[in-house]
């Protein structure tokens, strides 16, 4: 199923509660002594993991938490200026699932399918990069305090990542484990970031949009690492919190860990998230990387 054609398939509420809808029972199982860690396909364990390929936004850097209270709603100004526009609560609604399911695509790409929606509504769009220069005006404003604030160091740089990320990237490493940085945001942006956080040299390789390049950067990073070292997919493992990169690595046959993070409370599932993530084929759902010794010993084997 394509990422688009889950549109109809996604709840109409959030619901309350930690994040978002309540998801549908998965029958999933639990580590044994870790809660943290559900199951989803307990068969595909047992390959020989040796790449780690990272999301950043969600995954391992807060920064950006509430990208998506800022690209909603200049998408629903934007297509509430077409002739043949839907009335403003379903359109909010349907540019909120939109959002959702091309999370961890470049955000040119978004902005593509939104200059495509005013099109399909009867309007004259502008140029997709017009669209995304505002829209990165807008998160400026949104996270400026947030980055100067860790690049200051008034904010420590845990204050501003998803918990344990930097523990996992730790153990991975002293495991053996090469790893790789994947980001539909902008390459010099996720660099910059990477810097402030203090997590740049854990990565063996970065990639993030480019202005010249119109390719998945995801996608760019697994056949990258599938071509310089010679893998098969089940030695590569993929830990992100949307549905591009999950899809993208079952498509080559590695495994996906889903990172339904809650980033606002930074503890617990967002169960919204858990639900999209299920449906791009996550193989194992964990709410942060706290647990992170139990999933290395998961993925890896005893040390």
């Amino acid at each position: 199923m394509t990422i688009f054609g889950i549109l109809g398939a996604l709840p109409v509420t959030r619901g309350e509660g930690q994040g978002g809808a309540r998801a549908q029972s998965s029958g999933a199982a639990r580590v044994p002594g870790c809660d943290q860690i559900e199951l989803i396909h307990p068969e595909k364990l047992g390959g020989r993991i040796r790449h780690a390929l990272f999301d950043f936004d969600g995954t391992i850097s807060l920064l950006r938490q509430g990208w998506q209270e800022v690209m909603v709603p200049l998408m629903v100004e934007v297509l509430m200026r077409t002739p043949e526009h839907e009335p403003q609560p379903q359109l909010e609604h349907f540019v909120r699932e939109l959002v959702t399911v091309t999370t961890g695509q470049q955000t040119i790409f978004q902005m593509m399918r939104l200059a495509e929606e005013v099109k399909r509504r009867g309007g004259r769009p502008e140029p997709p990069g017009v669209y995304k220069k505002e829209y990165l005006r807008r998160l400026w404003q949104h996270i400026k305090e947030r980055v100067q604030a860790v690049k200051s160091g008034t904010t420590p740089p845990a204050e501003m990542m998803v918990p344990g990320a930097t523990k996992m990237l730790q153990a991975l490493k002293a495991r053996g484990v090469r790893c790789y940085l994947a980001s539909g945001t902008d390459e010099e942006d996720v660099r910059d970031e990477a810097r402030a956080l203090g997590v740049i040299d854990y990565f063996d390789a970065i990639h993030g949009a480019q202005d010249d390049r119109a390719e998945d950067a995801k996608m760019v990073a697994i056949h990258a690492i599938f071509a310089e070292q010679r893998i098969q997919g089940a030695e590569l493992v993929t830990f992100g919190d949307g549905y591009v990169e999950i899809e993208d690595t079952k498509r080559v046959g590695g495994l996906a860990v889903g990172v339904a993070s809650d980033e606002v409370r930074r503890s617990g599932i967002d169960q919204y998230k858990r639900q999209v993530l299920i449906r791009a084929g996550a193989d194992i759902i964990i709410p942060d990387f706290r647990a992170s010794e139990a999933l290395v010993e998961l993925l890896l084997g005893k040390g």
